[in-house]
């Protein structure tokens, strides 16, 4: 329920990536990277209007390539390794010349993500939620998981309780996914950014449209599971 109110999804582009160059406008699937987030947020039935911030002239040019909205380019003090996504956030809403009831962060890095994910999210707003992340399974459930002694011995690796257990006699974990964050703006900026509280919910999505890319890897993981996506939806 977005009481008529007008959502705003927010694209955060930098160019400066480390770990894998360029991989904003690298091909995926015969397209950009980013191309990917931008259709499917302006294909949603609830989104307004799509802004990409970015700080780099050629991820611009895509981005309008591709009908996106690249109103200015980010300041340099929002560019560096150490940015961080509220701040980038922020500084569209205090820049654009509308008022939006909603904003939405797309992260460019999540292509796989359906325009189906982004409204059935949105759709599960009500007059107490005041934001909605997604979420999805964990691959491996975290019951299984510790750090490690100096020693390196596991006597205590395991809680006791799991011991024995098969994976599905064990509780369903989730994780976030980092696909999908959308916030009411008043709440967005008196928190000063994404924020979890009993106010804010979680929205289940399959694991097959979770990959997020951030290295060659998984950039060779989202292109197999693209050309897979009809078998495994």
């Amino acid at each position: 329920m977005l009481d008529s109110k007008k959502v705003i999804a927010v694209i955060p582009a930098r160019g400066g990536s480390k770990r894998l160059p360029g991989k904003n406008t690298k091909q995926l699937g015969g397209k950009p990277l980013i191309a990917w987030s931008i259709e499917a947020a302006k294909k949603s039935k609830y989104i307004d209007r799509v802004i990409i911030s970015t700080d780099c002239e050629d991820i611009a040019e895509v981005a309008r390539r591709y009908d996106g909205d690249v109103p200015f380019l980010r300041p340099q003090e929002l560019a560096g390794d150490t940015a961080g996504t509220n701040g980038v956030i922020l500084h569209v809403l205090d820049q654009i010349d509308e008022s939006f009831g909603y904003v939405v962060l797309l992260q460019p890095t999540s292509p796989l993500r359906s325009t189906e994910d982004i409204d059935q999210l949105l759709e599960s707003f009500d007059e107490k939620t005041e934001g909605v992340v997604s979420v999805c399974p964990c691959e491996h459930s975290p019951l299984w998981a510790n750090t490690l002694p100096e020693d390196k011995t596991m006597g205590h690796f395991f809680p006791e309780s799991v011991i024995g257990k098969r994976s599905q006699d064990l509780p369903e974990y989730y994780r976030l996914n980092g696909s999908i964050y959308a916030f009411k703006v008043d709440s967005f900026v008196e928190n000063k950014g994404i924020f979890y509280s009993d106010k804010v919910k979680a929205h289940r999505m399959p694991i097959e449209r979770s990959v997020d890319i951030d290295t060659i890897v998984d950039f060779h993981i989202a292109e197999v599971m693209l050309e897979n996506m009809d078998n495994l939806n």
